[in-house]
């Protein structure tokens, strides 16, 4: 019966994926694609639903193309955390980009601007409260504007200057195949978040700054950026509500600057010299932070007769370096195969919650014949917490003479299979596994003990038009 009942479901959903490719015109052929249409949009597969009413073309014309994106994660945390229960987040989004030479003759002069709608609850802040987001789109509900800038190319486009509202986590930092993996920790990696002011210029709070991009050859790519150091009020309980519509354009806080060089290797089309790339980045924060342990004679902050202020430090800093690597490639399409990423990161652990990160992961695309644009891959990820951190639970522990734990570090594992249902349109389950969330942090409803490993199952649904 339950074999029976599998078929009939499995009989639905190619019914259902066959009948939306018939729907329209035929489908747009790899090399047929018009300009204005996005890559991987719905309308690839489905041209009835690629320009309704000629707009894009239209917008085209001017120089100007859009693009709408949805993702929904509906996320179960089934044991441990603080709390087991589930939740669903979304998040709309709107991207638009302007050819400015096509639109007003800017020669080399590019515009980009993009916004989301967040909408439902997070999983992480709700049940789990682990450091590592379990969804990348989780964030309080809102409309707000993310990204919005200019950017000049020179020298035949060796050199290119942007500037505006900008999110480093665009462009530094990231690694190409962890973007498979819907833990948030993949992209912009917890020591950043969790270190930097209101999280730094991340999603969903970018700041105004500017990136200069030098591309001297083909295989290497420096990249400076300068933003401003707090995308929100510093003394804002929660940045998300202090800068909720992404509309603070705060330029008076201490400066973070970033730089990164990245060195790409191998050939495409060679299989005998499978292709990688190399980045190493260090970044600088011009402010003062608060020791974590100390105050400012130098006793414990746990000590009765602490003053209770923390010793002021001047500026923060951190390095890191990101590895990517296929290590097999398909015969009949190159950029599909095998391959294996890894990043690391430190940071001083007087001042930082996290001073040491590293996670890794393999992806494997197109390996299915009858599924070539399917994908899935397992990664992990590690975040230590910094030792003033740990000093002072020890500290806490023995002054106030309660058995509490101590933080020491969390990690997370998480598989998933992002399944094409049709051009435009993914669904995506995955499991993840919490190892001490929080770093191991006490638990809220039993403060004598450690927040328990939590298992976390969900799908997600992405769409593109």
């Amino acid at each position: 019966m339950t074999r029976l009942a599998t078929t009939k479901t499995s009989v639905r959903a190619k019914a259902l994926a066959a009948s939306l490719c018939l729907a329209g015109a035929p489908a747009f052929a790899a090399d047929e694609r018009p300009e204005w249409l996005p890559e991987g949009s719905l309308g690839t597969g489905l041209p009835v639903l690629a320009d309704p009413g000629g707009l894009r073309a239209a917008l085209w014309e001017r120089g100007v193309k859009y693009q709408l994106n949805y993702i929904g994660d509906f996320l179960n945390a089934t044991r441990g955390g603080a709390r087991t229960g589930s939740a669903y987040s979304g998040r709309l989004e709107l991207v638009i980009d302007a050819d400015l030479e096509k639109a007003a003759g800017w020669t080399g002069a590019a515009a980009h601007a993009n916004a989301y709608q967040i909408h439902g609850s997070g999983l992480t802040r709700s049940f789990v409260g682990n450091l590592m987001p379990v969804s990348n789109v989780e964030a309080l509900p809102s409309t707000r504007l993310y990204e919005a800038w200019l950017e000049q190319k020179l020298l035949d486009g060796k050199v290119a200057v942007r500037g505006g509202q900008l999110g480093a986590d665009t462009e530094f930092l990231t690694s190409s195949y962890a973007g498979l993996f819907i833990n948030g920790t993949f992209g912009w990696p917890t020591i950043t978040a969790g270190d930097l002011p209101g999280g730094g210029p991340a999603y969903p709070l970018a700041t105004p700054g500017v990136r200069l991009g030098f591309y001297p050859t083909e295989k290497i790519t420096v990249l400076l950026g300068v933003f401003n150091g707090n995308p929100a009020n510093p003394r804002a309980l929660d940045p998300q509500v202090n800068n909720r519509y992404g509309l603070n354009f705060r330029v008076s806080d201490p400066a973070l600057v970033i730089s990164e060089a990245q060195f790409k290797y191998g050939d495409e089309k060679d299989p005998a010299k499978l292709s990688g790339v190399a980045k190493l980045g260090v970044w600088t924060h011009f402010g003062r932070f608060e020791n974590l342990r100390y105050d400012i004679v130098g006793r414990s902050l746990a000590n009765p007769a602490s003053t209770g202020d923390a010793r002021s430090l001047r500026g923060d800093h951190g390095v890191y370096g990101v590895l990517e690597q296929q290590v097999y490639r398909l015969a009949d399409d190159p950029a599909k195969g095998v391959g294996v990423f890894a990043r690391i990161a430190g940071a001083p652990g007087d001042r930082n919650l996290v001073d040491f990160y590293a996670d890794a992961g393999v992806n494997f695309s197109g390996m299915i014949a009858s599924r070539p644009d399917d994908a899935f891959g397992v990664a992990f990820a590690y975040a230590r917490i910094g030792d003033a951190t740990r000093g002072l639970d020890r500290e806490n522990a023995y002054y106030n003479v309660v058995r509490a734990p101590i933080r020491s570090s969390e990690a997370v594992i998480e598989a998933t299979y992002s399944a094409q249902i049709a051009p435009g349109w993914t669904l995506q389950p995955n499991v993840q596994y919490v190892m001490r969330p929080n770093g191991g942090a006490a638990d809220p409803y039993y403060p004598n003990r450690a927040l328990r490993n939590a298992t976390v199952v969900g799908v997600r649904t992405s769409l593109k038009f």
